[in-house]
């Protein structure tokens, strides 16, 4: 299972940093919601990875610097690899969200949980693209895998 979370961490930091290029590319044409969700889905990342780790985490819709987004992503990626190699996906973890409310998840569905958000938002930033005259970017895991 631990390759498997390697592999989908690997898409993922591979897809974020494409999609914050071609932001960058673009960023005369890019709107301020295509901003706030390549941050929103950087943040989450962080934030599910500082759940587990006990860590201090970002704001989920905190604004951080464009320039700072590349490192952000390349952080994120290195701390979910330590997690994938440090914990037992099977570890049930106690957090809270960003309400206060506190839940319990295993390692492995967290760190799912991090993958599958930044699918989710990378398509509506796709549709942003779009709409605002940039080509989207092919970001199916099979594309990738080929």
């Amino acid at each position: 299972m631990k390759e498997k979370l390697v592999d989908l961490f690997k898409y993922t930091y591979h897809f974020n940093k494409e999609m914050i290029k071609a932001i960058a590319e673009n960023l005369e044409k890019v709107d301020e919601k295509t901003i706030s969700l390549m941050n929103h889905t950087l943040n989450a990342q962080q934030i599910w990875n500082s759940r587990i780790l006990r860590e201090n985490s970002f704001e989920v819709w905190q604004i951080n610097p464009f320039e700072e987004l590349e490192d952000i992503n390349q952080q994120n990626f290195n701390k979910s690899l330590e997690i994938v190699e440090k914990f037992d996906p099977d570890q049930k973890m106690e957090y809270q969200n960003s309400k206060g409310t506190k839940f319990e998840n295993t390692v492995f569905e967290m760190l799912f949980q991090a993958i599958n958000h930044s699918t989710y938002h990378r398509g509506q930033i796709n549709s942003l693209l779009k709409q605002n005259g940039i080509n989207p970017i092919l970001t199916d895991y099979i594309f990738y895998k080929r």
